[in-house]
């Protein structure tokens, strides 16, 4: 998998920009607000559809543009794959791959493999539940279509069955055979979901541990492990006993809408008892692992983006990830940051190809 050329419009600072790669490595450099992560991001909305940095689609247009256009040339499989991305203010957003519009936005998933790692990974460690369910799920998507469809449905029945708990509350009935049929399917797909992320969690974690005793050099101990209420009871179980619960609170307040992923270090939440250099060890760590999954899984080996990898590392883990990133194991790759001479003299330690790309 190979990115070759990259045409951005009107996409976040960018008014008209053309980029042409490395086979191996590429770096963008320049100062802070420049743009370099915002060409990482357009390399992954081209793979996900979606940006990394601002789910809102129409705020990536740049400021006084009414569109964008992202349009990327690849190499897959020795075939040229053309991928662009529009998106028009007040229209849906339009994916294209040689020149046919996808009909779903899911039938692109997981054709051009890529992980990310970025500051803004450290949400998966200081925010809520939710940010690392989508950790997982987008793992999981990139090389399982039928997790990622049970997941669009679960979504739409558990919003259908908040709904109808919403409507009994407020005109003060309620009808336990209407709420049966959506209990019924929540469980159908909310089962396979578990399952599929309970697999998933068992092949994952110990490549996580892995990469991490590499990046760390062994010295710390740390642990991943699943929290699902489905670890215990099934679905049909958990809402017949939480029943009274949620009619009061007018929505489901169980099911795998509820999983979480628990991080430690030294058996403590690395999150209150971890260094900075320690979690961001952890998330790269977590995100090398996602490269190897989804490379095995998927057959290509994914695109890497870096963005500002670099910093708040100490020396000794910053030549451990590069001497990680020199092997074979590894495809494409682009790095931004902000010094061209520290990624310059990284970089040429690695003895890959490499192309600077200044930003000004």
């Amino acid at each position: 998998m190979q990115l070759q050329k990259l045409s951005l419009i009107n996409f976040k600072n960018f008014a008209s920009q053309q980029f042409e790669f490395d086979a191996k490595i590429n770096c963008f450099v320049g100062p802070n607000g420049i743009g370099k992560t915002n060409a990482l991001d357009a390399i992954y909305l081209l793979s996900t559809g979606k940006s990394y940095f601002n789910p809102v689609a129409s705020q990536n247009i740049k400021h006084g543009e009414s569109f964008f256009v992202i349009d990327g040339e690849f190499t897959r499989d020795e075939k040229q794959e053309k991928i662009i991305c529009s998106l028009k203010k007040g229209q849906k957003k339009i994916i294209k791959r040689n020149g046919k519009i996808y009909d779903k936005l899911s039938e692109h998933v997981g054709f051009i493999p890529l992980v990310i790692i970025s500051p803004a990974d450290r949400d998966l460690i200081i925010e809520g539940s939710e940010t690392r369910r989508k950790f997982i799920d987008s793992v999981i998507s990139q090389s399982n279509k039928p997790y990622l469809q049970n997941l669009i449905n679960y979504n739409k029945v558990l919003a259908q069955r908040n709904s109808l708990l919403k409507y009994f509350a407020l005109n003060n009935t309620f009808n336990s055979d209407t709420l049966a049929i959506y209990n019924q399917q929540l469980h159908e797909y909310g089962h396979k979901i578990y399952d599929a992320r309970k697999d998933f969690l068992e092949t994952f974690i110990p490549i996580f541990k892995e990469r991490y005793a590499s990046i760390s050099g062994g010295k710390e101990e740390i642990n991943l492990s699943y929290q699902s209420q489905l670890l215990d009871k099934d679905l049909e179980t958990l809402f017949a006993e939480n029943l009274n619960k949620d009619k009061a609170l007018q929505y489901t307040s169980v099911g795998t809408h509820k999983d979480d992923l628990s991080f430690e270090i030294g058996n403590y939440p690395i999150k209150k008892f971890g260094s900075q250099g320690q979690q961001k060890s952890f998330l790269i760590a977590l995100k090398l692992a996602q490269f190897d999954f989804i490379k095995a899984q998927a057959g290509h080996t994914p695109i890497l983006l870096l963005d500002d990898i670099f910093d708040k590392l100490d020396e000794n883990r910053v030549s451990q990830i590069i001497s990680l990133v020199d092997q074979d194991e590894f495809g494409q790759i682009f790095i931004s940051d902000t010094h061209a001479e520290r990624t310059e003299h990284v970089v040429k330690e690695t003895h890959q190809s490499y192309k600077m790309i200044t930003l000004d």
